[in-house]
């Protein structure tokens, strides 16, 4: 049997079982033939299809705040960045977006920002409570890092639906390569695992080409995604920032990104898997060969225009035309020319 046959048939055995051992994974993320990788491109896309059609959900990103009391080493808004200006939404500023997006149809919110200590979890609680009261047909997603279960138990008893809080790496040693060392992996999956429990559709992930990342690693946190089962997978390339330590590696590849788009899907076929604005920074067309190896949400930005810059995760960060909320109609254009369309509605998962 020719190599290509050989793959071919590793990745319509993944299709068929949601399931492939550490070497044939590892085979499918280092393959150098592009018909191969093309091939699986084109069965998650099917997949994909099969599951949510060419519809594309679209999420209202609204960036809370960039205060952060952690030190992650390749964060632009880590604690020890003096570079930054901080900021931090009102609950009016807030409630604006959240009007403002659902006027331009948006039917899923979601409020990111910054770690802040559990003493604001009242503030956001009321946030929520506020949002559920006032577009009670929207789903509520957030992503503000770890938190004891009792904050997550809030939250969620507020009205908040879903959970982002990507593990970023499954590997300890990986891990702690990474981030400060009060940081713990242990503690993060443990945050997983709560939030889970309470009832929350939970979203993890991974960076994709972080500094000493290996083949091995990117097995490793196939394998913990699979056997976790979350609504949402979250992969987006790494980007570094100049302002960090990390901040002279390499940038992620769209080809290993758009990979491990494909093998997730094909892993868990109903998922949500969002096709991420640092796939758009890499290159123009970016967030569209997302979507062409399996993804099926984007996530505009709906934060005030004068404080996205200020967002900087990492550097370029794209905040204007298709990747915000003002731009949807270039969206709606540019999703037209693959053969898809913007679907409004909440987006659950398909479990």
């Amino acid at each position: 049997m020719c190599t290509f046959a050989k793959m071919k048939s590793l990745v319509d055995i993944l299709e068929t079982t949601n399931s492939l051992d550490g070497d044939q994974l590892a085979a499918l993320l280092t393959t150098r033939d592009t018909d191969v990788v093309d091939y699986l491109h084109r069965r998650a896309r099917t997949v994909a299809q099969m599951h949510y059609g060419t519809g594309i959900y679209v999420r209202g990103l609204i960036e809370l705040t960039n205060i952060c009391r952690n030190d992650c080493l390749y964060c632009g808004i880590r604690r020890s960045n003096t570079h930054v200006e901080r900021y931090s939404l009102t609950t009016d500023q807030v409630m604006a977006c959240c009007e403002h997006g659902y006027r331009l149809g948006f039917r899923t919110f979601v409020l990111q920002g910054g770690e802040w200590g559990d003493e604001r979890a009242g503030w956001i609680a009321d946030i929520v409570a506020e949002m559920r009261h006032r577009w009670p047909d929207c789903a509520i997603t957030l992503s503000l890092g770890e938190h004891s279960r009792e904050v997550y138990a809030l939250w969620r008893d507020s009205g908040a639906d879903r959970y982002l809080l990507r593990h970023e790496t499954h590997n300890a040693a990986h891990y702690a390569q990474l981030h400060p060392a009060e940081m713990s992996r242990g503690h993060r999956l443990q945050c997983l695992r709560w939030l889970q429990e309470l009832g929350y559709q939970v979203g993890t992930g991974i960076m994709v080409g972080s500094p000493w990342q290996t083949v091995d690693h990117l097995v490793e946190d196939l394998q913990f995604i699979a056997s976790f089962r979350p609504a949402m997978v979250g992969l987006g390339p790494f980007i570094a920032q100049h302002d960090t330590p990390l901040g002279h590696h390499p940038n992620g590849t769209i080809d290993m990104t758009t990979r491990l788009y494909s093998i997730m899907r094909l892993m868990l076929p109903g998922a949500l898997i969002p096709s991420t604005t640092a796939l758009a920074t890499l290159a123009p067309e970016g967030r569209l060969q997302g979507i062409l190896a399996g993804a099926n949400v984007v996530m505009p930005n709906l934060s005030p225009g004068e404080i996205r810059a200020q967002y900087a995760l990492y550097d370029g960060k794209a905040h204007s035309g298709s990747e915000a909320a003002e731009g949807l109609r270039q969206l709606e254009a540019q999703l037209a020319t693959i053969g898809y369309h913007i679907d409004w509605s909440r987006g659950d998962c398909r479990f």
